[in-house]
């Protein structure tokens, strides 16, 4: 049996489970916190796992590794030690606290529909607000996962990209429209796993099967003195693999900061989030953390280890996408009956993000769009089939982004709405956990504004390219404008302030 066969047949395997739990969940949904939140039951393997598959995509198996292979360890790993603090403090602060304020708040079921009963928001406005730029950004996240999707079918099996494409899409979108998020979670505990797996297995396989063709010397520990002005390709210090040939010391603590400020995405990922809210018990949020924490550093690791032995094994010599580094050592140097379950793993990581933010999405517009300004008396079942149709809508409009050949790179599409999300509820979740005196008013401008900033900063750097500081990763000045906003307006509106100091004496009280 040849390869292509071997991988087609784990894949036929791999999709039916997944179809199969999307199938088993239909029938266990009974209302509209069982389709959206798994009426708040989730034990702390689901929620851990589960959030940090869901959270990593098609970028920890390509985008990462595809980094690592072009530009080499610096810029990797720097973007790797971002997401590895911003995951342990979105554990460690965020986490307990945003379960049991949700649950105290009416019992949130929605991010949105949490900022409008914390902030007491009778008019709407910050559902509103946070819906319509889930929205946006989320099609631009769902986009990445269909590219991920159609670059990994389309290199397999050589069908058309845009074939391939809808395939992906297709299975995603079933087995979410029909189990929701139990559904979700269950088969992101799963897809969880087999992306751990393959993350360790092919870079130690490769290793030992492949020694002799694999020669790195990794400095990373020589201090910053000995390597600042080195372009080797395994320095974490490198000038040249941070901000490109040529580029100044100016650009390379930019670049350095841009990946480090990744991990102040995490306090805003509505997908994330979600999963901190649905956990069973909040003191389970503690056993749930050391097992993201070990998933998530290991993984990472794994995927820059497999982006230098690609580079390694392809002696210099640079494939067309290096997104496709990943693919490339397994159809290349693996044995056929591990091809297809690497391959798996791919797809494991594109649904498991892709599935989450399509049930993200369809939320915020069935809960705080549909209830909230068109059906108010809308039944639980009108409302979940209202969030199925949203699934179909939100995939269509990222399917067509993905057609875009400008919109090819998994990487761009995932750092964008990262940025989006990051910057446009990061500081109103914070502030409105650990801030007492944020108002209503504070919390409706710093969202505006973290969103907008996310949203001109890439114009700002197309009119002035040559300005180092438009260099810096969006997210940077969203979080900070925004986190500046919310303070300012809060001092300012006196009446706000007293009436919040209120809101959250009742929650504390609860």
């Amino acid at each position: 049996m040849d390869k292509s066969t071997v991988i087609l047949l784990t894949f036929c395997v791999y999709l039916l489970g997944m179809l199969a739990i999307g199938g088993y969940f239909y029938f266990k949904t009974k209302n509209l916190e069982d389709y959206l939140l798994g009426g708040r039951n989730l034990g702390k393997w689901v929620t851990s796992i589960s959030a940090q598959a869901s959270d990593m995509s098609g970028w920890l198996l390509m985008g990462l590794p595809g980094l690592a292979y072009l530009s080499g360890i610096s810029n990797a790993a720097w973007t790797a030690i971002g997401l590895a603090v911003g995951t342990y403090l979105n554990w460690k602060i965020v986490a307990k606290k945003l379960r049991i304020y949700t649950e105290k708040c009416d019992n949130a079921i929605t991010l949105s529909s949490y900022f409008e009963k914390r902030f007491n928001d009778d008019k709407k406005i910050l559902s509103i607000t946070s819906a319509l730029f889930i929205l946006v950004f989320f099609i631009f996240y769902v986009a990445s996962s269909f590219v991920s999707s159609g670059k990994l079918l389309n290199n397999v099996f050589h069908i058309d990209y845009e074939k391939a494409v809808f395939i992906g899409a297709s299975i995603i979108i079933i087995y979410t429209f029909l189990g929701g998020f139990l559904a979700v979670c269950w088969t992101d505990l799963i897809q969880g796993i087999l992306m751990f797996i393959a993350i360790l297995a092919l870079p130690l396989f490769m290793i030992i099967t492949h020694k002799d063709m694999i020669s790195f010397d990794l400095d990373i520990l020589n201090s910053a003195k000995e390597t600042i002005a080195t372009t080797g390709y395994t320095s974490l210090w490198s000038i040249e693999g941070l901000a490109g040939a040529g580029a100044t010391v100016g650009a390379a603590i930019i670049s350095v900061i841009s990946a480090l400020a990744w991990g102040m995405g995490y306090f805003g990922q509505p997908h994330i989030l979600t999963r901190f809210m649905a956990i069973h018990e909040p003191e389970e949020i503690n056993r749930s953390r050391i097992i993201a924490m070990g998933w998530v550093i290991i993984s990472l690791i794994g995927a820059i280890v497999i982006g230098l032995v690609g580079r390694s094994l392809t002696n210099g010599a640079l494939i067309s996408d290096p997104e496709h580094i990943f693919i490339e050592m397994v159809m290349n140097y693996t044995p056929t009956f591990l091809c297809g379950i690497l391959l798996s793993a791919i797809l494991a990581a594109v649904m498991s993000t892709a599935d989450s933010q399509l049930l993200v999405t369809a939320s915020a517009i069935s809960e705080d769009l549909y209830k909230g300004f068109i059906r108010k008396n809308a039944s639980d079942k009108e409302l979940v089939w209202v969030s199925r149709a949203t699934i179909i809508l939100v995939a269509i409009m990222g399917y067509y982004i993905a057609m875009n050949p400008e919109n090819e790179s998994v990487l761009a599409l995932v750092a964008y709405a990262w940025a989006g999300f990051g910057a446009t509820f990061g500081p109103v979740v914070i502030m409105s956990l650990f801030y007492k005196k944020t108002t209503r008013l504070a919390a409706i401008c710093g969202m505006i504004a973290g969103g907008v900033i996310t949203i001109i900063w890439p114009k700002l750097l197309e009119m002035f390219p040559d300005i180092d500081l438009f260099k810096v990763y969006e997210i940077v000045p969203g979080f900070i404008f925004a986190t500046i906003v919310i303070v300012m307006i809060s001092a300012w509106d006196q009446k706000g302030r007293e009436e919040m100091l209120a809101k959250i004496k009742e929650i504390e009280l609860n």
